[in-house]
């Protein structure tokens, strides 16, 4: 593929589409036994003993909770992100960077398919 071509192939994007699709079902699973999770602990932790442990569990859970809904968050941006990607395979413009509007590396989609930027566009981001 050259310089010149500023598309992927439907096979190309058929590839991509497929890892996309791989990665949202796991994605989907994880954030699905994270809320699962958040679930339980909300459903056993409404016992209101008094006692000093009791204090620096409900701390350590609470902290925990924290955790947990921050990861679910990001669960949701990811899951979000992947399916940004597959709209733009639909119309178009997947695999194209937003910052140079060149193809960028199958490499690099295959490691990161939801990306929209060359390693090229992330690095002058960052200065």
């Amino acid at each position: 593929m050259t310089e010149a071509n500023v598309r992927y192939s439907r096979e190309d994007l058929s590839e991509f589409d497929q890892i996309i699709q791989d990665k949202l079902v796991a994605a989907r699973r994880e954030l699905s036994f994270i809320k699962e999770t958040l679930t339980r602990r909300n459903d056993s932790g409404t016992d209101n003993t008094a006692s000093s442990a009791k204090v620096l569990e409900d701390g350590a859970d609470t902290a925990e909770k924290e955790s947990m809904n921050q990861l679910a968050s990001r669960q949701m941006k990811f899951i979000q992100q992947l399916e940004n990607a597959q709209v733009r395979i639909k119309n178009g413009t997947y695999g194209v960077c937003i910052g140079t509007g060149k193809l960028i590396p199958k490499d690099r989609l295959r490691a990161v398919p939801h990306t929209q930027h060359s390693i090229e566009a992330k690095m002058a981001r960052r200065d």
